[in-house]
């Protein structure tokens, strides 16, 4: 797979901040703890489930749905391996990234070409074995490429996280966590589970922080 991950890295494109030097502990974790207290408390195992696919859904971006995972990615981005975004639908502000405690030397942003391109980049990136973290924003994802992408996760040993329209709370997943972002200030995030292996569906409010901006332009379209 580590072919699969090099192929990725060639695509035109992707950034990175520097050649990939793989250190640290390359062990997997069960959970990965959130940062956030109140969010740590309601899930088994006290964090985001490691090895596996967590959906945040929510309306519109820039809503905080990055402020909820920054904790977990600063404390992944020093574990040696890759952080991955995969068709992030803005441009990562890299200031407000490293001002959360994102190493920016372990960043890897890729924006395909179409939307086949995006499901492939994503699955390989969390099948190498190479990335921590893959932050993902596909514009459609049926029952089967959540499948693929859950066993990827898994054969990974990485944490995947997608970001989908709230509408598609309405579908089936196989993720093994599911949250809906709610409105939220810059104080507070208002989040519901509304799946998690282990607790019942329920409501959490977690306090936040300001933070800089993470988006400095207009959403990047992504053909169909």
């Amino acid at each position: 797979m580590k072919e699969a991950i090099h192929e990725l890295l060639d695509q035109p494109g992707i950034w990175r901040a520097n050649d990939p030097q793989r250190g640290g502990s390359d062990a997997a974790l069960d959970h990965i703890p959130s940062g956030f207290a109140a969010l740590d408390r309601v899930l088994p195992g006290g964090g985001f489930p490691g090895s596996a696919l967590t959906e945040i859904l929510h309306e519109g971006h820039g809503v905080g749905e990055l402020r909820l995972v920054m904790p977990a990615l600063a404390r992944l981005s020093r574990s040696g391996r890759w952080i991955a975004m995969i068709a992030p639908p803005f441009v990562p502000y890299a200031p407000a990234l490293a001002a959360q405690g994102i190493d920016l030397s372990r960043l890897l942003i890729v924006h395909p070409g179409d939307q086949p391109q995006a499901l492939w980049s994503i699955e390989q990136a969390l099948r190498s074995g190479t990335c921590a973290a893959v932050l993902a924003w596909p514009s459609r994802c049926d029952d089967r490429s959540l499948r693929r992408l859950q066993l990827a996760a898994e054969s990974g040993d990485s944490l995947a996280l997608l970001f989908r329209d709230a509408a598609a709370a309405q579908e089936r997943s196989p993720a093994a966590l599911r949250l809906a972002l709610g409105e939220s200030s810059a104080q507070q995030l208002n989040l519901r589970v509304l799946k998690c292996r282990g607790t019942p569906p329920g409501s959490v409010a977690l306090d936040s922080w300001s933070t800089a901006p993470v988006r400095t332009q207009q959403p990047l379209p992504l053909e169909d």
